[in-house]
């Protein structure tokens, strides 16, 4: 089951708004999406998520230059 609603990030009110990751909860569940592409859904456990944020967060090598590597994206 997928959830009735979905978050935005902040950073996709400019230009078209439709190049970034939607977030959706259910349950014990968390849900990511493409804007552009909605119907391909990605459902996971809050922890692994938690992980990639906190990877993010702290610098981890490898993980900013893979998540900036497409030039021109707003998120």
């Amino acid at each position: 089951m997928t959830p009735a609603n979905w978050q935005k990030s902040s950073y996709s009110d400019g230009g078209d708004g439709n190049d970034c990751v939607e977030l959706g909860s259910a349950a014990a569940t968390l849900h990511l999406r493409e804007s552009d592409d909605p119907g391909a859904v990605l459902a996971t456990a809050p922890a692994p998520v938690a992980r990639f944020l906190h990877a993010i967060r702290a610098g981890t090598p490898g993980i900013v230059a893979s998540i900036t590597a497409r030039a021109g994206r707003a998120c």
